[in-house]
């Protein structure tokens, strides 16, 4: 040990006598005391036990005849004169004869004693120097090995002071030796885990149990700047009575394995946030949810605050190449935060249109398509973060301590950036989390580039559909009317379904809704001439089934093009209609005090098939009756049988009428489904009263 140790507590009791400590016990240490002549006088039990001799066989006796060799008689004469002649004691080693005749080498102690007569009298203490070599191994084992060890090794009292403590842990707490000695863990180390320490240590003087291997962080006068890990080993010290005399502990500084342990728990919790990235971005094709998805991805695993902008001209399907003086018009799509709500407050709300100088880092960051990481924000940095002094100041109010953009690149093009920032989290963003970002990034850029060129497709797809819709005035011709067009959710539904009202010669009306099978600009522009037939067909007064039989033509003319059609002639004066259907969904006629019904018509074919005859048939309206046309996407799904569906639809038509615009709403909210992959045309006629 580099330090001598102070008293064990309980070594020193205040009254009566110590506790034995068992060492001499150990040695057997045996005493005799001869007189001047060299006569045994007093011979102990442990003598008995070393030289084989009982006490009444060995008082009275020569020493020298029972004990010692003949041929070392004369020698040990002239030891034990000089001794007894000078005063000066005498050790060494020297063999002896037992009683049993055997020989064995014996560690003497002699010295010269005067009692209070002036008599003169030699004690010898003697051990088996077999004995005392063992021990001696061991205690200079144990010191060499607790000197040079690397562990950390220390001796506590039962108060769990130091004691005692070796040159490794005076390396490791960074105090001297001599500075341990009779002070507490929290003395000598306030700032490791003191109360976990103390009542681990409490524990095995209390209970003997071991504790192995427990671990702790903390900081040490060594190193007070930096965590270090370490590996505590605790374990009680007794004597060979029995008696608790401390705690003996040992530390291994473990901290390179305790970070390589985090890193190798930072790695498997990215592959974990990538794989989810991968499950959770791009469930839809649609830009501003998918750009959510992202956001959400990103909080908190990586950043506390994120926010997902694109370039306003990526949006709108241009692009963009910023020069140095140039400012970046940037729209926020998506900002996500964990319990930052000012950090929150400083981003730009979702939709919005913001300009960023030159100077900002989000401009850097698209202008030049590569990173921007500040691991530590300073006061002056953050106006370069925000799009505003206002902003700015939350942002500092909110504690951004760490920021990192990185680019949004698919197929060479920079779409926008994915800014981060940290204020819970204490630390700063580093070269593993940027690898993380950029992936997340990359990964992302892509499904937000589908989701861009979807949107914009769908958007395309739908301006054409609203364009070759018709408007119509509220009531015409004896019917008042009221309709409603809903895009599918998908892209690549949007297109195929119309509807008409078509003021005939006489005062009728002609009522069409249709769906042209397929999706997108071609199924539009397959409607689209389908509406200009039927209106250029209906202005000739034809009878529902030929009408339906011409436009069967037409369609078979166009390049695998199919649709469905419902079409109605109103005749206010004889109030009845003339319907025919080619392979649609029947209408509805609501009447008042009677069930709605589904009207029994023939169904007939879808246009284009060809081959097949339409029929006509006439069902009465009377003045408030009402037909209600509508396509497929409204009560067809998935999960769900059509007759349940169609007889949902007649349930809600139930009951007293009700304004058409209302009845519309009604109908739309209550049974297109929001993932529905099928657009809606509904049309509702009511018969108004003659004039």
């Amino acid at each position: 040990m580099s330090a001598a140790g102070s008293p064990l507590a309980g070594d020193e009791p205040a009254g009566g006598s110590a506790r034995p400590s068992g060492l001499l016990d150990v040695l057997r240490v045996a005493s005799v005391v001869l007189d001047a002549d060299g006569r045994i006088v007093l011979w102990s039990p442990q003598a008995e036990e070393l030289f084989g001799y009982r006490a009444g066989e060995a008082l009275g006796q020569y020493a020298a005849r029972i004990v010692v060799h003949e041929q070392h008689v004369d020698l040990v004469a002239e030891l034990f004169a000089d001794v007894m002649g000078t005063g000066q004691s005498w050790a060494g080693a020297f063999p002896v004869r037992h009683k049993d005749g055997s020989t064995r080498l014996v560690e003497f102690r002699t010295m010269r004693l005067l009692d209070d007569q002036g008599k003169v009298y030699a004690l010898g203490l003697c051990a088996d120097r077999s004995t005392v070599r063992r021990l001696e191994r061991e205690v200079a084992l144990s010191t060499r090995m607790i000197a040079q060890s690397p562990t950390g090794l220390a001796v506590l009292d039962t108060g769990l002071r130091y004691v005692s403590v070796n040159a490794a842990l005076e390396r490791i707490n960074g105090v001297p030796a001599e500075e341990h000695l009779g002070r507490t863990f929290r003395e000598v180390v306030p700032r490791m885990d003191v109360d976990a320490l103390e009542a681990a240590a409490r524990r095995v003087v209390d209970t003997g149990r071991p504790v192995v291997d427990q671990s702790t962080i903390g900081r040490t006068p060594a190193d007070p700047d930096q965590d270090h890990a370490w590996s505590i080993s605790l374990y009680r010290l007794e004597n060979a009575f029995g008696t608790v005399l401390g705690v003996a502990l040992s530390i291994v500084d473990v901290t390179q394995q305790y970070r390589a342990g985090i890193e190798a728990e930072a790695a498997r919790r990215r592959l974990a946030l990538i794989a989810d990235a991968s499950r959770r971005i791009g469930t839809t094709l649609d830009l501003d949810r998918t750009a959510h998805e992202l956001a959400e991805v990103a909080v908190p695993e990586l950043a506390d605050v994120a926010a997902v902008d694109l370039l306003d001209s990526v949006v709108q399907g241009r692009r963009t190449s910023l020069g140095p003086a140039e400012s970046a018009v940037i729209r926020a799509l998506a900002v996500q935060g964990y319990d930052s709500a000012e950090a929150l407050e400083a981003a730009d709300p979702s939709g919005q249109v913001a300009r960023y100088a030159p100077d900002r880092l989000v401009t850097r960051c698209v202008r030049t398509a590569g990173p921007v990481m500040l691991p530590e924000v300073r006061d002056e940095d953050l106006p370069r973060i925000a799009r505003s002094p206002e902003a700015a100041e939350l942002l500092g109010r909110a504690g951004v301590h760490s920021y990192l953009a990185v680019p949004l690149i698919a197929r060479g093009e920079v779409l926008g950036a994915l800014d981060l920032k940290r204020t819970r989290n204490p630390l700063p963003f580093g070269e593993d989390d940027l690898l993380l970002a950029r992936e997340l990034a990359a990964r992302a850029a892509v499904q937000i580039d589908n989701a861009r060129w979807y949107q914009s497709a769908r958007d395309t797809a739908l301006t054409l559909q609203r364009s070759l819709l018709p408007s119509h005035p509220p009531v015409t011709c004896g019917l008042e009317v009221a309709s409603r067009y809903q895009p599918a959710g998908a892209t690549s539904e949007v297109g195929g379904d119309w509807f008409d009202v078509i003021e005939l010669d006489g005062g009728e009306t002609a009522l069409v809704v249709g769906d042209v099978m397929g999706s997108g600009i071609p199924a539009a522009a397959t409607m689209g001439r389908l509406r200009t037939a039927t209106n250029t067909l209906a202005s000739l007064g034809l009878d529902p089934a030929v009408l339906l039989e011409h436009l069967d033509k037409i369609t078979a003319g166009l390049a695998e093009a199919i649709a469905t059609c419902a079409y109605a002639v109103h005749d206010p004066r004889l109030r009845q209609c003339r319907i025919a259907n080619a392979g649609h969904l029947p209408p509805v006629r609501v009447r008042a005090g009677r069930s709605p019904e589904l009207l029994d018509l023939p169904t007939g074919v879808p246009l284009g098939v060809g081959g097949v005859a339409f029929s006509t048939t006439t069902v009465g309206l009377e003045p408030g009756d009402r037909l209600v046309f509508y396509t497929d996407g409204l009560v067809e799904t998935r999960r769900d049988p059509l007759d349940e569906r169609l007889d949902q639809l007649l349930s809600l038509l139930e009951g007293p009428d009700r304004p058409l615009e209302e009845v519309c709403d009604l109908l739309l909210r209550t049974l297109h489904e929001p993932d529905n992959s099928d657009d809606v045309a509904l049309l509702i006629a009511r018969a108004a009263a003659p004039d």
